[in-house]
Order: C-alpha cells, then sequence, then structure tokens
C-alpha cells in the first residue's frame, strides 16, 4: 500500500503517496524527434514514404528533423536528468539499424543507440527500449511488410540484433508499441501507412504482428540475460456514442480490434470470439504456442475513452463516433475522463495479472499561429490533466492494481504522426526553428511531484 504523502508534492497531488520503488520516466519515439532521416546509412521507413503522399499529414511536414535528438540526444538526457526522471523509454528505429529491414546491420546506426544508451546510463536514467513504434522499413513494405508471413522472422532477426548489441545494458524491453492503432489505421481505416482497407490484409497483418512478437520475446528471452520483457498496448473503454443497438454491436467489435485482439492472443493464448472467426484461416498448427510467450510486464498506453458507432461505409461497419457534449476535452478535442485511466488499470490487473506499466499519458494542445506558440510553455491544462490522471492512477493502485510505474507522453513536443507539428503533447517546448528546448509548466510540476515521492535517507527502500 502507498505510504503517508509527502509535505513537500506539488499542486494537485498533496494526498498522494506511492511505493519508493515506483518507477517515474519519459516516453518518446524514435521517427517522432530523431531527424536524420538520411544521415549515417538510416534507410527509409513507411513514414518517409507517407509524409510525402499529398495530404497525408497536416502542412505536408515530415519526421526528416523532428527535434533534431539524433545529434542533440545528450541535451535531452540532461534535461531528463534535471527533472529527476528515473527512466526513459524510447524506440530504435529499424532502417536506423537494418536500412532494408533485413541482411547487414548499419554499423552507424548501432553506434548511435549505444552512444544514447551509455549517456543515460551516466546519467543514472534506465534505459527501456521499444524495438517496433510504426517505422516498418519501406523495402520491407516493399515486400508485402506486415501482410507477408515471413514478417514475422524478419521481426526476430532485428530483435536478434539489438539483443546482441544492447542487451548487456538494456534489460527493459517491448517489443512493439500499440498493436491495435497501427494495424487498424494502417490496414482497415487507410489512414497511416500502407494506407490500405482491406479485410484479408487487415486479418492477416494482425496474426503476422502477434507471430513477430511472440518470436521477438523468445530472441530477447536467450539473448538477454535478466531481461524484463513486455508489450505496449493502447487500452482504452470503448462505449457506444449511442443506445441504438447497431452502435452497441458496433462497438463491441470495435472493442475487440482495439483492446484485445493482441494481449488476449500474446497472454491469454486465444483470440476474441468475432476475430478469432475471422482470422482462423490464417492461423496454422503451434502459432498460438508461438504468440503466447511469458511476459514480465504489461505497458498500457492510455488517454481517454473511445465513443464508437456503426457504419456500414467502413471496413469492419465502425468508425468513431461523437462524444458526450457534458465531457471536457483536452486542447485536441480528445475527452478527460481519470475515472476510465482507474477503470482500464483494474480491469488489465484482473484480466492479464500482470505489473502494469503506464508507458504513455499526457495531454495534446495545438499550436497558436507563431510567435503566440510560447504561450503553450505556462499549460496549466496539461498540469490539470497529468495531476488528474496520477490521482486516478492512485485510487486504481490503492484497490489492488498492480502498476509499478508511469511513463509521461512525451519528453518534448514532436512530430505527432498525420497531425504534424500541430499538435503538441511535450512537457518540454521545442521552438521547431532554432530547436530551443524550454520546460513548461508541466514539466516543473512533474519534477516536483518525482523529488516528492522520493525516500528519504532514514526511509528504507522496499
Amino acid at each position: 500500500m502507498p505510504e503517508t504523502s509527502p509535505d513537500d508534492a506539488p499542486p494537485g497531488t498533496a494526498a498522494l503517496a506511492f511505493p519508493t520503488d515506483f518507477l517515474w520516466g519519459a516516453s518518446t519515439s524514435a521517427y517522432q524527434i530523431e531527424g536524420a532521416t538520411n544521415e549515417d546509412g538510416r534507410g527509409p521507413s513507411v513514414w518517409d514514404t507517407f509524409c510525402r503522399m499529398t495530404g497525408r499529414v497536416n502542412h505536408g511536414h515530415t519526421g526528416d528533423i523532428a527535434c533534431d535528438h539524433y545529434h542533440r540526444y545528450g541535451d535531452d538526457v540532461r534535461l531528463m536528468k534535471d527533472l529527476g526522471i528515473g527512466a526513459y523509454r524510447f524506440s530504435l528505429a529499424w532502417p536506423r539499424v537494418l536500412p532494408r529491414g533485413r541482411g547487414v546491420a548499419n554499423q552507424a546506426g548501432l553506434d548511435f543507440y549505444d552512444r544514447l544508451i551509455d549517456t543515460l546510463l551516466e546519467a543514472g536514467i534506465e534505459p527501456w527500449a521499444t524495438l517496433f513504434h510504426w517505422d516498418l522499413p519501406q523495402a520491407l513494405d516493399d515486400l508485402g511488410g506486415w501482410t507477408n508471413r515471413d514478417s514475422a522472422g524478419w521481426f526476430a532477426d532485428y530483435a536478434t540484433i539489438a539483443a546482441r548489441r544492447f542487451g548487456d545494458r538494456v534489460k527493459h524491453w517491448a517489443t512493439f508499441n500499440e498493436f491495435s492503432v497501427f494495424t487498424l489505421f494502417g490496414y482497415a481505416f487507410g489512414w497511416a501507412p500502407p494506407s490500405i482497407s482491406d479485410k484479408a490484409a487487415h486479418l492477416k497483418t494482425i496474426h503476422h504482428v502477434n507471430l513477430a512478437h511472440g518470436d521477438a520475446t523468445a530472441v530477447l528471452r536467450a539473448h538477454v540475460p535478466g531481461a524484463a520483457i513486455g508489450a505496449i498496448h493502447s487500452v482504452q473503454p470503448c462505449r457506444p456514442s449511442s443506445d441504438a443497438p447497431e452502435d452497441i454491436a458496433a462497438t463491441a467489435l470495435f472493442n475487440e480490434h482495439w483492446n484485445l485482439c493482441f494481449p488476449d492472443a500474446q497472454i491469454l493464448g486465444t483470440y476474441p470470439p468475432q476475430i478469432g472467426a475471422s482470422i482462423e484461416p490464417y492461423v496454422r498448427a503451434g502459432d498460438m504456442a508461438r504468440i503466447c510467450q511469458p511476459m514480465d510486464w504489461f505497458g498500457l498506453n492510455h488517454y481517454a475513452p473511445m465513443y464508437a458507432k456503426a457504419d456500414p461505409g467502413m471496413l469492419w461497419g465502425f468508425v468513431f463516433g461523437a462524444l458526450p457534449e457534458n465531457l471536457p476535452r483536452t486542447g485536441v478535442g480528445w475527452p478527460i475522463d481519470p475515472s476510465a485511466f482507474e477503470q482500464t488499470l483494474k480491469e488489465l490487473t484482473s484480466r492479464y495479472r500482470l505489473p502494469i506499466y503506464v508507458t504513455e499519458n499526457g495531454y495534446g494542445s495545438q499550436t497558436q499561429p507563431a510567435p503566440n506558440e510560447r504561450a503553450e510553455l505556462d499549460d496549466q491544462g496539461r498540469v490539470a490533466y497529468l495531476a488528474g490522471s496520477i490521482e486516478a492512477m492512485h485510487r486504481a493502485l490503492r484497490d489492488g492494481a498492480k502498476v509499478r510505474g508511469y511513463f509521461v507522453w512525451s519528453l518534448l513536443d514532436n512530430f505527432e504522426w498525420g497531425a504534424g507539428y500541430g499538435d503538441r503533447f511535450g512537457i518540454v517546448f521545442v521552438d521547431y526553428a532554432t530547436q530551443e528546448r524550454i520546460p513548461k509548466a508541466s514539466a516543473r510540476w512533474y519534477a516536483a511531484l518525482i523529488k516528492s515521492q522520493k525516500a528519504p535517507p532514514n526511509r528504507p527502500k522496499r
């Protein structure tokens, strides 16, 4: 159980105290911050291609420069150290490690991650590596990408290179980030790479990505002594936009696609019923045993509840529905409902019985035309959102949820996929013209929270 609250907790958390070994971190992803997309042998990813398709990304933005983290990682690590952040979840860029997705590894790309990992460790920050955060090498997509069953082997080979190179220093690994988002948006809705809408392609992708997860987990287990292996899922309560029977039925199927088809297969060894019936033609003998590998932790990305409605014109007959009018919203229009976060943590604990790390949670806002962007520095909306989320997480922990850590999304303002640079989720402001980093009010608030949770010298750690 949590202990007595420290006296120096920041506003909004004064009554809270977490276990002294609770992990406080920050998350980013490679394509969203690194830049240097054409440097040191990196190959193109599907997102490099997608960004150059007319009308796909707001204002034609790309990740070519992003936050220039490739050159400024030392500054970013110092920022985290100054904030007291204990762990950093980053992703490896598959096309930086293997420019064509397979074959000979790119030494310069491996060297970059060596430098990043060593700098983190020197700063006393624990590195948490994610193998895949959506940037599939374009050369593999040209071979069918995730619709090709060979993709599981390609991914396992990539995981082997990463495990052998970094496993002496990196002990916390995630195979994938948000399986349901990149598969549903890319292969069903057509909103992300490879921008198709095809049931067979989507079903194959779900199954092959699950196989890739299982094979990579086995690789990490074999090559990283003492590895703590997890996978990161976007889990949000799915609610119908109305009481109409068709909306309720559509929401049930949406829930299977968004919340269940990946963690159920990976942890429970079975697909949910509706998807299971559709995916059966693509499942071979022994596949579920390959997928269902022992896991050490569950990574949760949570932002807001989802509302769905029936739409016969969509591939699966569902689409995002209207939000209730009475719900407050973030600056990017997402509903604010901390009770949904608390509910999710409790339900995941009951369903999967794994320690949970919240690997993303945060507040998006939209920038104003320059030079007014810096009004974003006093981001009290983000402070209030984070305080509400952390209070909800504390209630869930108090009631038995197995929550072990929290990573804020995101350390930096960055490239936000289809929204380009118009949406900002960072606790640190990035001036994209100069690459200056300025901690926002939310960064100072988060630093104060972390400091308030550290054990005094005379209080033993658990």
